[in-house]
């Protein structure tokens, strides 16, 4: 029988008590929960926030710092004491942990994906739980995930998990923000993350993590994409776990589905890093999205960064809009000098053009 794996992420307001430090207690239910799913052939990753909240509490700062070199060093101590806490607490229940600290700099990088990838497979082969977090101790802002929650939706899809499950200080996804709409319900299912969806969500919860319900519909939307079904609920209450694992309604559960976009594209549509993109007309789009062709240069009006043939960009309406990712099979210096121009055009200025297109449609993929 194929290995079940099941993605906990642990948000910072969940992993911390009130007083900001790391809450053993509820880590000592965690890992309860995570040793009975190991019991029923489950793997399981623990995807975690709390370093930068651990580490601001023990350096006696009054509040969260706002300077990245500070955020940066409150990471470096905080991320000490969390992992720590998950080796005493997980270890009393029989379980071995592994700490891995990734950024979006790395897994854009196709090979470095497939290594990590490779690396969390046999970890999880070994009956190792891995504590994952994003490595804030490096991450600068333009490679940043932002928050856990991706995070915790792209090892979703690199474990190929059957459930990813988002524990945080609220109980779902309400028709609107239960924080100022006293009519406001809990959705209990959720079969399509729609724009209504997305404009009822609030800002973050807390002063101590950076998500907020937005974040985790974006989480939603791409593991659903993957065919991957995703529960948020409240993180505290007893046995949430084991419960969403069991099936049994918890939170809100955005369904899977069937898979709409696989392997390589999938690395590419959510893990690999834009190093520039390119804006397209409407005719372009049309080409892209219904009739399935590839991006010519004619299609292009606008070319921002720098890249070479095959790195991944990202294709944007004129509107500003993501339309979807692709591996350029031009250079930026290159596609700069013939946007815009027909293709019986292009070998004026190119003399050396070997007739490929800006992204062919094998390597690219619509979001």
């Amino acid at each position: 029988m194929a290995r079940r794996t099941v993605v906990v992420k642990v948000g910072s307001s969940t992993v911390t008590g009130a007083d900001g430090r790391v809450d053993r207690a509820y880590l000592g239910s965690l890992g309860r929960q995570v040793r009975a799913l190991i019991e029923q052939d489950y793997s399981v990753v623990v995807v975690t926030s709390g370093a930068i909240a651990a580490g601001f509490e023990t350096l006696h700062f009054d509040e969260r710092p706002t300077d990245l070199p500070t955020l940066q060093a409150t990471a470096a101590v905080g991320q000490v004491l969390l992992v720590d806490a998950y080796r005493e607490i997980f270890g009393a229940e029989g379980l071995t942990v592994g700490q891995v600290l990734v950024t979006r700099h790395e897994v854009g990088h196709r090979q470095q994906y497939v290594h990590a990838c490779e690396t969390l497979e046999r970890l999880l082969d070994l009956g190792v739980v891995p504590i994952v977090n994003e490595n804030d101790t490096t991450a600068v802002e333009e490679i940043r995930f932002g928050d856990n929650d991706y995070l915790a939706a792209l090892i979703g899809m690199m474990v190929h998990a059957d459930l990813v499950l988002l524990l945080t200080d609220i109980e779902g996804l309400y028709s609107a923000d239960p924080r100022i709409d006293a009519d406001a319900h809990l959705l209990e299912r959720v079969e399509e993350v729609t724009d209504e969806h997305l404009a009822s969500a609030g800002g973050p919860g807390t002063g101590v993590g950076s998500g907020g319900m937005a974040t985790k519909l974006e989480a939603a939307r791409a593991l659903m994409k993957a065919g991957i079904p995703m529960v948020v609920c409240d993180g505290r209450r007893d046995d949430v776990v084991i419960d969403a694992v069991a099936g049994n309604p918890v939170g809100t559960l955005f369904a899977g589905g069937k898979a709409a976009v696989k392997g390589r594209k999938l690395w590419l549509a959510y893990a690999g890093h834009p190093r520039g993109a390119v804006t397209i007309d409407d005719g372009a789009k049309h080409a892209l999205c219904l009739r399935g062709g590839s991006l010519l240069p004619a299609g292009v009006v606008d070319v921002t960064g720098s890249f070479v043939i095959g790195d991944a960009i990202a294709v944007v309406d004129v509107e500003g809009r993501d339309i979807a990712r692709g591996l350029a099979g031009m250079s930026s210096a290159d596609l700069k000098r013939v946007r815009g121009l027909k293709t019986a055009e292009i070998s004026r200025v190119l003399p050396n053009w070997d007739g490929a297109e800006v992204v062919h449609r094998d390597h690219l993929v619509i979001l």
